[in-house]
């Protein structure tokens, strides 16, 4: 089988690439700037914004299966527009489409959000990722829409590094104590990403850990992993600064698990100290 991994050189995607190569899968990636590292895959340069270029990428590889695990921010024509062509171009191919989504979508209003929740976004990206859920399930209903929230893993993920930084006093900032989410390993998330491409799942699937903290207990976590001195990170409330978005968004994944053989880890299993070491020798 040949797939075709979206934003490959992203943190989700150099997983992807790993985990589908291992597989046996002949294993194509792209980038917007610059390849990313893995010698696995063959890489592709596409602008989401270029439909030509898409359309070029897919006779290219014709790919079995396509993993959208790009991200832009909040620009709409790359993270609203951008997944709906992949998936228009996805299904005149007949290649099975499976799309990372987030819980962005949410407002936090009810807390708790299984897969038939509507989303009401706060943010420009939170409504960027909602219109490409909608725009991808109109025009491909066979497609794969995995919502998931903040991606923790080997010590890689934007949300470790600014642990170290605030540990070390090398940055600015604090860590909201009341900002809850839950956060899932990239390497379950990658696994249980390329497990539904290979069912005949469809529609709307949440990809969440099963603990909900916040971002100062995830940062206490990440700290005692790596030995560094939780004490010092700094911490604030959400609700007193500027900043938008949901403050407490609790994505409920049991109905997908069910689905899975993958199991989904809670971080207070993930971040136990002995994590890192077992993924450096599984490597």
């Amino acid at each position: 089988m040949t797939a075709l991994i979206i934003g490959g050189s992203g943190f989700l995607g150099a997983e992807l690439i790993r985990q589908a190569a291992a597989a046996g899968h002949t294993t194509a990636a792209t980038y917007t700037t610059k390849p990313g590292d893995s010698s696995q895959a063959v890489w592709h340069p596409l602008d989401l914004r270029d439909a030509g270029r898409l359309d070029s990428v897919m006779a290219e590889v014709r790919p079995h299966l396509v993993v959208n695990a790009s991200s832009s921010k909040a620009d709409w024509a790359v993270t609203a527009q951008g997944p709906i062509r992949i998936a228009m171009a996805a299904a005149k191919s007949g290649s099975r489409l499976v799309h990372v989504s987030s819980d962005a979508v949410f407002s936090g209003a009810r807390v708790h959000y299984n897969e038939s929740c509507l989303p009401d976004p706060l943010t420009p990206y939170g409504a960027a990722k909602a219109a490409a859920e909608t725009g991808i399930l109109a025009v491909y209903p066979q497609a794969v829409v995995a919502r998931t929230s903040l991606i923790i893993g080997h010590g890689r993920s934007v949300h470790e590094h600014l642990v170290h930084e605030l540990a070390s006093g090398t940055c600015d900032g604090a860590l909201f104590s009341d900002d809850i989410r839950c956060p899932v390993h990239v390497s379950d998330l990658a696994a249980a990403l390329l497990e539904l491409a290979s069912s005949d799942a469809a529609g709307i699937h949440h990809l969440a850990g099963p603990d909900a903290l916040n971002r100062h207990e995830l940062g206490t976590l990440i700290a005692r992993r790596d030995g560094l001195d939780a004490s010092r990170l700094p911490t604030a409330l959400r609700a007193d600064s500027p900043l938008p978005g949901a403050r407490d968004v609790r994505l409920e994944s049991q109905a997908t698990q069910r689905k899975l053989h993958t199991t989904l880890r809670g971080a207070r299993q993930f971040l136990h100290h002995n994590d890192m070491t077992a993924q450096l020798i599984g490597t």
